[in-house]
């Protein structure tokens, strides 16, 4: 294929991706089966930002330009991709990225979340027959020149040692913060809420710690995230919440809430689902100037770059842990 052929077909699936397509429907309720926490108002998230932000045709052709993508590769490598299961099809990006390319993805779901991008590659088998050779769903990746797994802090321990002789992007646990000045509007508050509850806040670009300033007034911000007080009616989610609320109890513990999420004074960036971590500073530049040096920061918002409710929205160019999957992809079919 071609590349204006693997546009063509990928701006295609985005059009897809948002009809009533029965097929389609079908794979997002066997996804809510095999994961509960793939809602039906998270997975359409997920959908919507992969089609709005990933597979527009003006963001597919710049990205090609930007990386001099050839219209075929003479020599096209097999990219084993290992996809995360955290939140609704997180490793589509990965796979835009290779299939673009022109490389060979060979993917392997997790369990997680399979449904989903396995309905979207038969779809691609079905319009493009050529497309069988060149993406393919797998139980197990052997025989890949390259891969791109994204895992835990354990498994990416494993990823090292079965994929260190070949070209790797090995990922592990990140997650993201948020800077608060004390003068945020309403309307701002809410947004971050959508940073902190999306996804059930399991994704990587989910906020789970906040930076406020000496003397900041939460009560506004507990306010403001009452507008994700009906996330108590998931079971799972009001699990985890009575869990932590109860720790905290019995161990006399200060906390803040708003009846769906515990705030906690706590400097781990880190924090358990149904909690947000918090931390006073004094110089937010100080701050700043510290969490661009942690690598376990994915992003951070309230800021110029990421403003609030911005989290869950990247780019097409906005790969994963700052690890420039493009430009891996196009070293590799160089041959470097």
């Amino acid at each position: 294929m071609t590349l204006q052929q693997r546009i063509n077909i990928l701006v295609r699936l985005g059009n897809y991706m948002q009809e009533n397509d029965e097929a389609w429907q079908s794979a997002k309720r066997k996804a809510f089966v095999n994961n509960n926490w793939f809602i039906e108002d998270f997975v359409d998230l997920a959908v919507n930002n992969i089609v709005q932000q990933l597979l527009q045709p003006e963001a597919l052709h710049q990205l090609a330009a930007s990386y001099k993508i050839p219209d075929t590769l003479p020599a096209p490598k097999k990219v084993g991709i290992v996809m995360a299961g955290n939140i609704p099809l997180v490793g589509f990006h990965d796979f835009l990225c290779v299939f673009l390319s022109g490389h060979i993805a060979l993917i392997k779901p997790s369990s997680k979340d399979e449904a989903l991008i396995t309905q979207l590659v038969n779809l691609l088998h079905q319009w493009e027959p050529a497309t069988q050779q060149t993406v393919a769903i797998l139980p197990l990746l052997k025989n890949c020149e390259a891969y791109i797994a994204t895992g835990s802090n354990n498994s990416s321990r494993y990823f090292e040692a079965y994929f260190s002789k070949f070209p790797h992007i090995i990922r592990k646990n990140r997650t993201s913060v948020a800077m608060l000045s004390g003068k945020e509007s309403t309307t701002e508050l809410e947004s971050l809420a959508d940073d902190i509850y999306q996804y059930f806040g399991l994704g990587c670009r989910n906020v789970t710690k906040l930076y406020v300033p000496v003397g900041y007034d939460f009560v506004p911000l507990i306010n403001a995230l009452r507008k994700y007080s009906h996330l108590t009616d998931h079971n799972k989610f009001k699990n985890n919440y009575d869990y932590q609320l109860a720790a905290k109890i019995i161990n006399n513990e200060y906390y803040m809430t708003d009846g769906t999420i515990l705030l906690i004074e706590n400097k781990s960036p880190f924090a358990p689902i149904s909690q947000v971590h918090y931390e006073y500073y004094e110089q937010a530049d100080d701050v700043l100037q510290q969490l661009s040096g942690d690598e376990a920061i994915q992003c951070v918002t309230g800021t110029a770059a990421i403003p609030f409710g911005g989290a869950q929205t990247p780019g097409i160019c906005d790969f994963a842990d700052g690890v420039d999957t493009m430009a891996f992809l196009m070293d590799l079919g160089s041959g470097n």
